[in-house]
């Protein structure tokens, strides 16, 4: 009998195959509908994992001590040396919401997960994403992937993502760097407000890092050492939408070219360069 953990990866990998197909066939609607439930999905698997963390910290907590000494950790703090590079990528990725650097991953993660992430460790993280990817194909919930240059379609140097992302949340356009950044920072104060709600102090790293985010952004910096969550994102928010539509545009038009142009791998790690775009199609380019 399929635990809770594998049926929801066979519910996830029967919608990526449905994904697929609609996209293939133009579904618009049905694309928008699959992405939606996927989300919902992969939502609840991650919450299935975490429970299935949890309750393995409380079981060794109770072996190793006393029930007296045995401390309760937050489910958003990892478990040292049980979690995958792979899967704190994600995490952290998750996080922020859009693509990163390896080192601002690593931060992050260390920030919200009270576990250093190695940067060094993400070196073939993508390379290794792919092979696989080329191999099982849709058979994970999810692949670490790259970014994509809007002009070229090719894989955006230093800059890691995920594979539920749409194309669309992946490209990499002249005005991403910042409109990425404005989504890091959202996502940053977000994370921060859930662990106050649910009763977990967000690290002293945590607040650091937020305060990087805020020194940047007009009306989100204070002179306190922990910014205000509900400025930054206001402050965040009412920036980001002043670009919202050109950068929308530029990221629609260039999507459809990947969809028309690329293989699936592709479309997850990039055309290998000008040689491998055109022979995908891409004379456009």
């Amino acid at each position: 009998m399929a635990t809770p953990v594998e049926e929801l990866e066979q519910r996830l990998a029967a919608l990526r195959a449905q994904l697929r197909e609609a996209r293939r066939a133009g579904d618009s609607t049905a694309t928008s509908r699959i992405r939606k439930e996927l989300r919902e999905v992969e939502a609840d698997w991650e919450a299935v994992l975490d429970e299935e963390e949890l309750q393995s910290l409380q079981d060794a907590s109770a072996v190793a001590s006393p029930p007296a000494q045995t401390e309760q950790r937050p489910v958003s703090r990892a478990i040292p040396g049980v979690i995958p590079v792979r899967e704190q990528v994600y995490r952290s990725l998750t996080v922020l919401g859009a693509p990163a650097s390896p080192k601002l991953i690593s931060s992050v993660y260390e920030a919200f997960f009270s576990e250093p992430l190695v940067a060094t460790k993400l070196a073939s993280l993508r390379r290794d994403e792919e092979r696989s990817f080329t191999v099982q194909g849709y058979s994970r919930p999810y692949y670490i992937c790259a970014a994509i240059n809007h002009d070229r379609l090719t894989a955006a140097r230093g800059l890691l993502a995920v594979s539920v992302w749409s194309l669309e949340q992946r490209l990499i356009t002249p005005l991403s760097s910042r409109a990425d950044f404005l989504r890091h920072a959202i996502g940053t104060a977000e994370q921060i407000q859930r662990l106050g709600n649910a009763g977990h102090p967000p690290s002293e790293a945590a607040w650091r890092l937020l305060r990087r985010f805020a020194l940047t952004i007009p009306g989100a910096y204070s002179e306190s050492l922990r910014p205000d969550p509900d400025r930054v994102l206001s402050a965040a928010r009412a920036e980001a939408a002043v670009h919202q539509d050109e950068g929308n545009r530029e990221r629609v038009d260039a999507a459809r070219r990947a969809r028309e142009q690329l293989s699936d791998v592709q479309q997850l790690f990039g055309a290998r360069g000008l040689h491998d775009a055109l022979r995908s199609g891409g004379a456009a380019l």
